[in-house]
């Protein structure tokens, strides 16, 4: 039983680092401020990233190409305020995302937030983005 405990966790973890990975962050705060140090916007994208068809479908068709990730690397924080169904997650964390969700008004998933280094809101969009990394790129860039 212990190592069937030790294997669910161990999986859970690797499941929530994949967009940590990619340079995704969770803390708002850190987020923010190295935004600030590398003058650069920040992305919240919240999502039910074990849930959600649609967040699911913009994490394949749009965050994981090399496009995305290429002009993310020079020109945004990335954030990842999720709202999971089965993954764990650490109280501080459920507590923070909550409370940007309510900040931001955040009615559904995916939404996107695009925001200054100080957290005002630039654009934010509701739904699936259409058109690839493309159309991501040119809705951020708006």
């Amino acid at each position: 039983m212990k190592t069937f405990l030790r294997s669910l966790i161990l999986l859970c973890a690797a499941i929530a680092t994949i967009h940590a990975s990619d340079s995704w962050n969770t803390n708002y705060q850190d987020a923010l401020a190295q935004a600030s140090k590398e003058n650069k916007k920040v992305l919240l994208d919240f999502t039910g990233s074990d849930w959600c068809a649609w967040c699911q479908r913009i994490q394949k068709e749009i965050f994981s190409k090399q496009e995305f990730k290429t002009y993310a690397a020079k020109n945004l924080v990335l954030v990842e305020i999720d709202f999971p169904q089965t993954k764990i997650q650490s109280a501080t964390t459920k507590k923070q995302n909550e409370e940007l969700q309510s900040r931001y008004h955040v009615q559904g998933f995916p939404t996107l937030v695009l925001l200054t280094p100080k957290g005002k809101v630039l654009k934010q969009s509701s739904g699936y983005i259409e058109g690839g990394p493309k159309g991501f790129i040119k809705w951020a860039k708006e």
